[in-house]
């Protein structure tokens, strides 16, 4: 677009604001002011009228809704009202509502939020309708809306205007009712199991339970700096120690990391911890949740994402991180015996390492470098090195690895979960290890959390936990393509005026 269109486009835009403003100063002149308005009785939404027309038809309703078109034409026009719900054409003829309530319909501005009341019927080319009795103005829009046909595409503006985007976009309006239905299909399962729903702090001296940097503030009243926790992990485990067998949080975390199309610094995290089961028991679960809520909020357990079909219906496939890199990269790790091995394979297959990495790590390296990619079906990848795992029980008969799974579908990882570490001694050594990472520059390494250490000491029972990406659980049964097409106020850069 040219300057010189953009300036007059910009002229044009401020001219009908002002326009806006002067009708409302004309109501508000005239005792007609619709921001004093409090109350209106809606009785029922504009999707249950096509849905059950049969039913309605003939009936008198009350609807209220964002006007969305209006065509004038003499003694009777046509308005399309927008609630939650979708779009109802209404019928208003000024012999119905009267000739002054006419005048002021005939002055609505597109945007304009009204009620509507009035008998359900079909028009002679069979759209089903509103006969408008009563057209009320409850709420005055100021500004100007994106035009109808071309809408909200702007991604940038649609994100920092979510609001608008909603009204504009109706794939937008699907995708979080859908997400919102995601996470209450997850309450019902769990509850169904037995689990109960907890909330644990966010604000935390020691923000431990994964890799990431934490954010970091200071508290005033106690003069103490204090972290943003990064995981649901710690606190839910102290729980299970006092007795709760099953506990499941739902709940913002946040991390110290980059932007991109599956990653938000502030994000959902679903952790859950069963006592007196382990990995396995939490494989089970996960299987059985997710298929329950495709189900319930899709219909099917058969979903599509960018035109793959995946399958949840079927026994999800169950492979170790070894046999994962020996499948796809063509490394038997179980012939690496050392260190400078492991190296030795990396330079050759120009995997990246670090000097602080062990063997373990480098594992782990060549897995999301050769691996991943192919996880397009339910897997379950188990048994990770013990490096890259400092909660997490070692499996008895191989010390070096520890029982834990990773669940991947479409190649993105949106579960991880542990038979969890129950033995304080233990995991006081991993502790160490981890402060002694973060000595050496890992921003992202874990620290001693002491009370946490009391409570293992205390007892807590055999337990398997798993924590679920619950955002890119969204982003793939509602079949989009970034993390902020399913965050309805994503972290974006501040505008500068």
């Amino acid at each position: 677009m040219g300057e010189q269109q953009k300036n007059v486009q910009e002229s044009d835009v401020n001219q009908l604001r002002k326009v806006r403003r002067e009708k409302l100063a004309d109501l508000q002149s005239s005792g007609k002011n619709p921001f004093v308005i409090t109350r209106y009785e809606v009785t029922c939404h504009a999707a249950d009228i096509k849905k059950n027309y049969d039913e309605m038809e003939g009936r008198q309703v009350s609807l209220a809704g964002r006007v969305m078109q209006k065509r004038v034409m003499g003694k009777a026009s046509f308005c399309n009202l927008l609630d939650q719900s979708g779009n109802i054409q209404s019928y208003v003829a000024r012999d119905s509502i009267g000739e002054e309530a006419y005048k002021e319909f005939k002055k609505l501005d597109i945007g304009d939020i009204v009620g509507i009341e009035g008998e359900v019927f079909k028009t002679k080319t069979g759209e089903i309708s509103v006969h408008a009795s009563s057209v009320k103005l409850l709420s005055k829009s100021l500004q100007i809306l994106p035009e109808k046909y071309h809408g909200l595409t702007n991604t940038d503006t649609r994100y920092r205007q979510r609001y608008v985007d909603l009204i504009m976009n109706t794939d937008a309006r699907e995708t979080f009712i859908k997400r919102s239905r995601i996470l209450s299909a997850i309450r019902r399962y769990l509850d169904g199991e037995g689990f109960l729903e907890v909330e644990t702090p966010m604000l935390v001296s020691n923000a431990g339970g994964a890799a990431a940097r934490p954010f970091e503030t200071h508290f005033n009243a106690l003069g103490e700096d204090f972290k943003l926790r990064i995981s649901l992990e710690l606190y839910l485990k102290r729980l299970i120690v006092g007795g709760l067998e099953r506990v499941y949080e739902i709940g913002r975390v946040f991390r110290n990391e980059g932007l991109d199309t599956r990653h938000n610094p502030e994000f959902t995290l679903m952790e859950l911890y069963q006592a007196y089961t382990d990995y396995n028991g939490m494989m089970d679960l996960t299987e059985n949740l997710y298929r329950h809520v495709a189900q319930e909020v899709l219909g099917t357990t058969t979903i599509t994402y960018n035109g793959v079909e995946m399958d949840l219906g079927k026994p999800f496939e169950r492979i170790t991180m070894v046999d994962a890199v020996k499948k796809y990269a063509g490394v038997d790790w179980n012939e690496v015996e050392s260190l400078e091995q492991a190296r030795e394979l990396a330079k050759a297959h120009h995997v990246e390492y670090e000097d602080r990495h062990k063997k373990g790590d480098i594992l782990s390296l060549f897995f999301e470098e050769f691996a991943e990619e192919h996880l397009i079906q339910p897997t379950f990848v188990m048994d990770h090195p013990i490096e890259i795992s400092p909660l997490t029980k070692r499996k008895p008969q191989n010390p070096e690895y520890v029982e834990r799974f990773e669940f991947f579908m479409n190649g993105w990882e949106l579960a991880n979960a542990y038979s969890e570490l129950n033995d304080p001694i233990d995991q006081r050594e991993r502790f160490k290890a981890q402060e002694e990472l973060l000595a050496q520059g890992d921003e992202e390494a874990n620290t001693t959390d002491e009370d946490f250490l009391n409570a293992l000491e205390i007892g807590m029972p055999p337990t398997g936990g798993i924590g679920f990406g619950i955002d890119r659980m969204c982003m793939l049964l509602c079949d989009e393509a970034a993390i902020r097409d399913v965050l309805l106020f994503p972290t974006m850069k501040p505008v500068k005026e």
